[in-house]
């Protein structure tokens, strides 16, 4: 190529045409940035702004080299002509040339003092937007775009036109005359990098994928606006210890290395290419198979498509999974289960698998691609993680969500109960719910993906609550939680089944069945459980009451009988025998009671049978005494009879001894007697044999 002025011209439009790209680019990012509030659009539109500078100063520089091309034609044709060497102006003709000098001026102090603003730029700007980026990125923190569509719109669009753009401008760059437009395609290519990045991570949004390309580009587009300026301040420190040819037309320090690359891959390719056929020695690319790979390119690439996209026909369901087949958006096969299917290709048929949503951190997240095994829903307070028992006065991690239950008067009203009147109470339950898909298209047709349990929680809470105002504190708190269990099963499966409601308006079901529903855990509120702990205190005493009196009653019925079981029969045998003396029952039955009694008491043993026996030997012990006094009687009787005065003197005489006993007796004449005593005892010494008591000899 002729390096005249015409070149540098078109060279100049071409940057003028790439400042007024850039400035569209910019332009685009920026609105869309701060009206949809994506802080990567922002930055893009930073650095797409700074690639304005560039192109500018390019346009300044391609300009005064066609100036200076035209003062060159100028000189050379004044150098050419008759009068020559009669100028008097001839012996200094370079001191005459302002627009050559005008360009190594620009070459030497503009183009390097404009790299260096543009990398100041890129590198503030980098630091401080990756600072306030750094403080979005967590899911708690990051400000969701709110025009997502827009962004991949915008994303793609500034992508295709930079790319395209700076392919065209790089193609260009490798005249050596137009080699300065690299620098302006390098921020082209850098604008669609970013755009690409942007309209990627809006296309997973859409797509309900995860966020976190959107939160990350936050940080990695500083990042890139670093790395691009730091470059530049690299490039133009070596700029200045590089030595130059003669006529070399100086590189500007802001011409990105990497972003070329980028621009014109082909270069890379060339490259390899060169390296390749010096290792090996010979050029590959002058070979036959190269050759024909080369002739055969285009139909190989249409062929490797065509094969891609015929097998968008085979699709494969995981065996955790379940899914429909879908044509143009309509189902034509509901229920898919596991293995390998043949559809049409893609976009005509595809296969759908319902989403598996978990919350993270407020915010949905897809787990899984499945409708098979088991999903949880707390219908209640959370079931607390750890395993170790908790009281009611300890605090309970998670939120508590009480229900509200009857206390038990209108259910069952006392004598002082009036029916329609009754106190409430509330309690917080546990109720986890374990439910499975049976119908995949009423489940994907209940509601959006992110949506659906929330509308099933809803719905079994509203359940819930109907259910629990009906139901007495005693049962809840109490043994009855099983069969509350199943009847609320029943009533919330009966709830689900009366959603999604069909174009008829009759309910379809929403397409789940429950596998488990339990009230696992009750508690009343933290502050009022000493209160609820009373009355439980008090039954506890009041068994424990129950508990000894039923063991004093079997210690005693054992003492008295000797087993508990014969005392009660012998009790209920004495009960009859008193209703037989109340109601005056015949004689012969009331003797044949009390001797069955009687026969009872004295088999079963024990104080009883042996207050018995002692009260018989009492009574014989009596008997026989006063037996013995009437028989002793009958024969004193019978000798007085006999011989009335002898019996009168031998009973007279036994008077006497009897009086007698235990006296002195004095036998004296019966006159003129003396009586001296001297007041001693007789029996003055130790006599072991004396009874104390009766004052008798055991002897006598």
């Amino acid at each position: 190529m002729k390096a005249d002025y015409i070149t540098y011209q078109q060279a100049t439009r071409v940057s003028l045409g790439g400042m007024t790209l850039q400035v569209g680019l910019t332009l685009a990012l920026l609105i869309y940035g701060i009206l949809g509030r994506d802080h990567s659009a922002v930055t893009g539109a930073i650095f797409a702004g700074v690639g304005i500078i560039a192109w500018l100063v390019l346009c300044i520089v391609f300009d005064q080299h066609r100036r200076e091309r035209v003062e060159a034609m100028e000189t050379d044709a004044l150098a050419a002509s008759p009068t020559a060497g009669t100028s008097v102006f001839s012996s200094q003709a370079d001191e005459f040339r302002p627009a050559a000098k005008r360009l190594a001026g620009l070459h030497r102090f503009f183009v390097p003092s404009a790299s260096f603003v543009i990398g100041s730029i890129l590198t503030a700007a980098s630091i401080v937007r990756f600072l306030d980026g750094r403080t979005r990125i967590s899911s708690e923190d990051f400000i969701h775009p709110t025009k997502s569509a827009w962004g991949l719109g915008i994303g793609l669009s500034v992508a295709f036109l930079g790319f395209v753009f700076a392919r065209y401008t790089a193609g260009l760059a490798k005249q050596a005359p137009w080699a300065n437009l690299r620098a302006g395609a390098a921020f082209a290519v850098g604008a669609a990098l970013i755009g690409l990045s942007i309209g990627v991570g809006h296309l997973i949004d859409l797509l309900k994928g995860p966020d976190s390309l959107l939160r990350w580009l936050q940080v990695a587009v500083p990042a890139f606006l670093l790395l691009i300026g730091c470059e530049t301040f690299l490039n133009f420190i070596l700029s200045m210890y590089r030595p130059r040819r003669p006529g070399e037309i100086p590189r500007p320090a802001f011409d990105s290395r990497l972003l070329s690359f980028v621009a014109a891959p082909d270069r890379i390719a060339q490259s390899i290419s060169d390296a390749i056929n010096y290792q090996l020695g010979f050029n590959v690319t002058s070979g036959w198979f190269y050759q024909l790979l080369s002739r055969a390119f285009v139909p190989l690439i249409v062929l490797g498509v065509l094969i891609v996209w015929g097998l968008s026909s085979v699709v494969v369901v995981k065996p955790h999974q379940r899914g429909m087949i879908l044509r143009f958006g309509a189902i034509v096969r509901e229920d898919v289960g596991p293995g390998w299917h043949l559809k049409l290709p893609w976009p005509i048929e595809s296969l759908y698998i319902p989403e598996y949503f978990t919350t993270m951190k407020g915010r949905p997240v897809i787990t899984d691609l499945t409708v098979t095994g088991l999903r949880t829903i707390d219908l209640g307070t959370p079931t607390p993680a750890i395993k170790e028992p908790i009281l009611w006065t300890n605090d309970h991690a998670g939120e508590e969500i009480y229900q509200i239950v009857r206390t038990g008067s209108a259910l069952s009203p006392g004598p002082g109960d009036k029916a329609d009147l009754t106190d409430i109470s509330l309690v917080s339950v546990e109720m986890p719910l374990r439910y499975s898909v049976k119908n995949v298209r009423l489940y994907d047709e209940l509601g959006p993906p992110a949506k659906r349990d929330d509308l099933l929680r809803a719905a079994a809470r509203r359940e819930i609550v109907r259910f629990f105002q009906s139901t007495s504190l005693n049962d809840v708190l109490g043994g009855g939680r099983v069969e509350l269990s199943s009847q609320l099963r029943e009533r919330v499966q009966a709830a689900f089944d009366r959603l999604n409601p069909g174009p008829d308006g009759v309910p379809r079901g929403a397409g789940v069945e429950i596998i488990f529903l339990s009230i696992d855990g009750v508690h009343p509120p933290k502050d009022t459980a000493d209160a609820f702990e009373k009355p439980v205190q008090a039954d506890q005493k009041l068994q424990a009451r129950i508990e000894a009196a039923r063991a004093e009653e079997i210690k005693v019925l054992t003492e008295v009988v000797g087993d508990p079981t014969l005392a009660r029969t012998i009790v209920a045998q004495i009960n009859e025998l008193d209703r037989l003396r109340e109601t005056g029952g015949d004689a012969p039955t009331m003797k044949a009671q009390e001797y069955k009694v009687q026969k009872l008491l004295e088999d079963a043993g024990g104080s009883a049978a042996a207050t018995l026996a002692r009260a018989q030997a009492d009574r014989w012990a009596h008997h026989m005494d006063v037996r013995g006094r009437a028989a002793r009687h009958q024969g004193r009787s019978a000798m007085y009879t006999a011989a009335p005065t002898i019996f009168r003197h031998a009973v007279y005489f036994d008077s006497l001894k009897d009086a007698a006993r235990n006296s002195r007796v004095f036998i004296v004449p019966e006159r003129n007697f003396i009586l001296d005593f001297d007041n001693k005892e007789k029996d003055f010494g130790q006599d072991i044999f004396r009874n104390f008591t009766t004052g008798q000899n055991p002897e006598q």
